[in-house]
């Protein structure tokens, strides 16, 4: 899923910008959180991934990151066993965020403009109220940022910043994943250069050029780049490069 915004600008905290920060770890995913959760003035955030995609009965919601503290358990509990079933089958049918009002007092979640592009659930089950933007990213990369708080008032132009930061999100836990499972020796500058040229859309002879190589080497190059990641061939080697953060 992608949104795209007119006049964004490329510096700290745009969609541009983040989208070129890939996390190297978890650790630098937690920040990028915490940033979401003060825009919209929430409480709390968690990341769900689902489990088991693909096999019947067995798909689940597994949290990968909150800031719950000490009562994380309890308040994953609370969630999944609210919403977790319908979190599961919505995402097979709608990426449309989710929102709930919850049961404390004073409690609301207001969607403004932007209702008739969210599913609003609305019974009151949980104490907080929330929303939940889903990602589709394929079997090993489907799941949930959530947010909670008291009440929340959610403008169009939030919503859909917050569901690419979303995005973000997801995409950075996928590339970890990714790159846990790739052989422990990495890329070269050389082998990195040349990728990234090539992503661009430049072919060996220009690839050499701007890099001041031979051919030959620029192809040696590629060609151990794409053993390196267990890829079949340039262009496959190329996708998983921009994945797994070595280029963009």
């Amino acid at each position: 899923m992608g949104f795209s915004r007119g006049g964004t600008s490329d510096g700290p905290g745009s969609i541009q910008y983040l989208r070129l920060q890939r996390a190297s770890s978890r650790s630098d995913i937690f920040p990028k959180l915490v940033a979401m959760q003060r825009n919209l003035k929430a409480r709390h955030f968690a990341v769900f991934r689902v489990a088991g995609a693909g096999l019947p009965n067995k798909r689940k919601l597994v949290c990968e990151l909150d800031n719950w503290g000490a009562g994380s358990g309890e308040h994953q509990g609370v969630l999944v066993s609210s919403y977790g079933d319908m979190f599961l089958d919505h995402i097979e049918m709608s990426i449309l965020p989710i929102v709930w009002t919850g049961t404390e007092k004073g409690a609301y979640s207001e969607a403004g403009d932007f209702s008739s592009l969210v599913r609003k659930i609305d019974d009151r089950i949980m104490p907080s109220s929330g929303i939940a933007f889903p990602v589709r990213l394929g079997a090993l990369g489907n799941g949930y940022v959530t947010f909670l708080s008291g009440s929340l008032e959610l403008g169009s132009n939030l919503i859909i910043d917050q569901h690419v930061r979303s995005c973000q999100v997801m995409m950075d836990l996928l590339a970890l994943d990714e790159r846990r499972s790739v052989p422990a020796e990495s890329l070269s500058e050389r082998e990195v250069a040349c990728l990234q040229l090539a992503g661009d859309g430049r072919i060996s002879e220009e690839i050499a050029e701007k890099l001041g190589l031979s051919v030959h080497t620029v192809n040696a190059y590629l060609g151990s780049a794409t053993i390196k990641l267990n890829s079949v061939n340039r262009i496959q080697a190329i996708a998983k490069a921009i994945r797994l953060g070595y280029i963009h």
